[in-house]
C-alpha cells in the first residue's frame, strides 16, 4: 500500500471554492484564498448565519492512545466522508497540526491512508500561518513585560511573578527553562524564563474559545502575566497588550476550510494539545460548521479522560455547544497493548489480551455515557494483522457493556469502509431521547473538590495530593475570584494515571499535583500533573529524520 504522502500528492482536489460553493452554498466572495486549495471563510459571513439551526454534532473520541496508534483523526475522516457518501450534507472540524508532533513523534497528524485531509503537506507545515500568528502574538506580550520592566516598572510588577512564557511551535527541551536579559543594562532585567510549545499557551486556548473579535481582544486583555508585591494581578491590558495581540491575530481567527481525499469539506482550525491544553478545535470552526451543514464530525485529542472531558467541561461549559453522540475509537492492537502484549507482538493472535485490555475501552465507555450523558458506539479500527476471531470478539464484549460496535476499514477503502459505522451513527441519533449531557462538575464546586472529583469519578484514583506550591497557588486563586473556573488536568495520556506504565484501568493510584497555573483569559485553571512536560523533547530518532525535499521540490518522509 501507498504510504501517507504518496496517496495525498496522488491525490486530485477539486479547488476549493468549488468545494465551498456545491458542498456548503458559499460563494467566492466570502472566501480568502490561500493558493488553489485552501481558504479561509470569512467571518461576517459565518455571522450572518446566526438564524440558521444547528446541525447534529458527533463527538470523536478515543480509549487511552498507544504506541500502536489509534487513528481518531482518520476515523474522523472516515465517518465523515461516510456520511457524506450516503447523502448527507457533512462536515468534519479538525485540529491543526503541531510541527513539535510532526518532526517529533508523529510524522503528521491529518489522518491517514485513504482517510486524510487534503493537501496534507501544507495541512501540516505552516498551513496558513495560523500558529506562526500566534507565537507572534503571545511573544509580543512576552517582549512588553521586559519592555515595561526595563523602562522603570511603573506597574510594580515583581520580576520573580512573571510567569509568562515565550513559544514555539517545535519540541526543544533545551528551551524548558532559560535566563532571559543577560548582557548588561541596556538589555533589561535578567530574570529566569522559559518557552512552551504554541499548543499548550494560553493564548492557543483563548484562540480556540472566543467567538469573535470582540471576544478575543476581552479574552486576551483578561490574560494575567504576574502579580505586584503586595500580590496584585496584573493583566495584559494594564500593559496596553490587548490591542496589538489582537490585532496579529485578527485574520487567523476566521477558519480554514479544506476537503478531504473525498472531496468533503472539513474545517481544520486551532490546535491546542488535550494532554497538556484542552485539545479541542476552535468555536468558531464548529459553530460555523454546524450552521452549514446537518451533520459535523469533531475531534478531542487523545483519550475520553483527557480530550473528551475537556470538550465536555471546558468548550461545551464555555460555549453552549452540546454534542449528541459520541463515537469512541478502539483498536485491537490496542486493546492487546493495555492487556500486556509488547508492541512488537501486537500482530500475533491474542484473544485473552484482548479481553484484559477490554477493561480501558470500559471504563471510557462507562465515563461518555454515565459521566459526561453523551450516547456513544465503538469505531473498531481495523488493522490488516487483526484477525476475524479477535474483531469478532471485541464486537461480542463491547455488545455485552449495552454498545454496537461496527468494524470499520476506511484506512484502505476511504469513506466506503466506515459505511456500517455510519449507519450504526444514524441509528444511534434516530434512537437517543431527550440529552442526558451533564458536566463533570458543577461550577460552584472549589477548585481543590473539582480536582478531587475528575481523580475519582473519572481517573479510578483514590486521592489527590498536591506539592505546597502548587497548593499555595490553588489557594491564592480561590482568594482572588477564580475559584468558579473549570480545571484542566495537564497529565499523561497513556494512562488513567499519572504513571504512563499504568495501563488498563487502574485503580487507586494519587494524583499528584505539581503546579498549578492561571489561564484567565481562557478561563480555566490548569493542573499539572507527574512529569508532564508544556515543552516536550525529541525522541531519540525524530520522525525530521525522514522528511526529506526531492529535487523536483516534491516533500517525502509525511505520515
Amino acid at each position: 500500500m501507498l504510504s501517507d504522502i504518496e496517496i495525498a500528492n496522488a491525490a486530485e482536489l477539486r479547488p476549493i471554492g468549488e468545494v465551498a460553493q456545491d458542498e456548503l452554498g458559499i460563494e467566492p466572495v466570502h472566501l480568502v484564498p490561500y493558493g488553489h486549495h485552501k481558504a479561509k471563510v470569512d467571518l461576517g459571513y459565518l455571522q450572518s448565519l446566526e438564524d440558521r439551526p444547528l446541525g447534529k454534532l458527533v463527538l470523536m473520541t478515543a480509549m487511552s492512545p498507544t504506541p500502536a496508534g489509534e487513528g481518531k483523526t482518520t476515523t474522523t475522516v472516515g465517518l465523515a466522508d461516510a456520511l457524506r457518501g450516503l447523502g448527507l450534507k457533512t462536515m468534519a472540524c479538525l485540529r491543526e497540526p503541531s510541527m513539535g508532533p510532526v518532526f517529533g513523534m508523529k510524522g503528521g497528524a491529518a489522518g491517514g491512508g485513504w482517510s486524510q485531509v487534503v493537501p496534507m503537506s501544507d495541512i501540516n507545515l505552516h498551513f496558513t500561518g495560523d500558529f506562526a500568528a500566534i507565537a507572534a502574538a503571545n511573544n509580543l506580550l512576552a517582549a512588553l513585560i521586559d519592555n515595561h520592566i526595563h523602562h522603570g516598572n511603573a506597574l510594580g510588577i515583581d520580576v520573580r511573578s512573571v510567569d509568562w512564557k515565550r513559544v514555539v511551535d517545535l519540541n526543544d527541551r533545551a528551551l524548558r527553562d532559560v535566563t532571559v536579559g543577560l548582557g548588561g543594562l541596556a538589555n533589561g532585567y535578567p530574570r529566569e524564563d522559559g518557552f512552551d510549545i504554541v499548543v499548550a499557551s494560553e493564548l492557543m486556548a483563548i484562540f480556540c474559545l472566543t467567538e469573535s473579535w470582540a471576544d478575543l481582544k476581552r479574552r486576551i486583555g483578561d490574560i494575567v502575566i504576574g502579580h505586584t508585591r503586595d500580590k496584585k494581578p496584573i493583566t495584559a491590558r494594564e500593559l496596553e497588550a490587548d490591542g496589538a495581540m489582537a490585532v496579529l491575530l485578527r485574520d487567523a481567527l476566521a477558519p480554514n476550510l479544506v476537503q478531504t481525499l473525498e472531496h468533503t469539506p472539513a474545517f481544520v482550525h486551532g490546535g491546542p494539545f488535550a494532554n497538556i491544553a484542552h485539545g479541542c478545535s476552535s468555536v468558531i470552526a464548529t459553530r460555523g460548521a454546524l450552521r452549514m451543514a446537518d451533520y459535523v464530525v469533531t475531534e478531542a485529542g487523545f483519550g475520553a479522560d483527557l480530550g473528551a472531558e475537556k470538550f465536555v467541561d471546558i468548550k461545551c461549559r464555555k460555549s453552549g455547544l452540546r454534542p449528541d453522540a459520541a463515537v469512541v475509537v478502539a483498536t485491537v492492537r490496542a486493546l492487546k497493548f493495555h492487556g500486556g502484549v509488547a508492541v512488537s507482538d501486537l500482530a500475533t493472535e491474542d484473544l485473552d489480551a484482548v479481553e484484559r485490555g477490554m477493561e480501558n475501552l470500559s471504563r471510557h465507555l462507562r465515563n461518555v455515557r454515565e459521566v459526561y450523558g453523551i450516547p456513544c458506539v465503538v469505531a473498531l479500527n481495523r488493522f490488516p494483522t487483526d484477525t476475524d476471531a479477535e474483531v469478532a470478539r471485541v464486537v461480542e464484549l463491547v455488545d455485552e457493556l449495552g454498545v454496537r460496535a461496527y468494524p470499520a476499514t476506511h484506512f484502505v477503502d476511504g469513506g466506503t469502509g466506515a459505511t456500517d459505522l455510519a449507519k450504526g451513527v444514524l441509528d444511534l441519533l434516530e434512537s437517543s431521547g431527550p440529552s442526558t449531557f451533564s458536566f463533570t462538575y458543577p461550577d460552584e464546586l472549589p477548585l481543590k473538590e473539582k480536582a478531587e472529583t475528575l481523580a475519582h469519578r473519572l481517573y479510578g484514583a483514590s486521592s489527590v495530593t498536591w506539592d505546597g506550591k502548587a497548593m499555595r497557588r490553588l489557594n491564592r486563586l480561590e482568594a482572588d475570584g477564580y475559584g468558579n473556573l473549570p480545571v484542566c488536568v495537564a497529565k499523561t495520556q497513556y494512562s488513567f494515571s499519572t504513571d504512563p506504565t499504568l495501563l488498563g484501568a487502574p485503580t487507586g493510584h494519587d494524583l499528584h499535583v505539581r503546579e498549578v497555573r492561571l489561564s484567565a483569559g481562557a478561563g480555566f485553571v490548569v493542573l499539572v500533573c507527574g512529569d508532564v512536560m508544556t515543552m516536550p523533547g525529541l525522541p531519540a530518532t525524530p520522525a525530521a529524520s525522514r522528511i526529506d525535499l526531492l529535487d523536483d521540490g516534491t516533500i517525502v518522509g509525511l505520515s
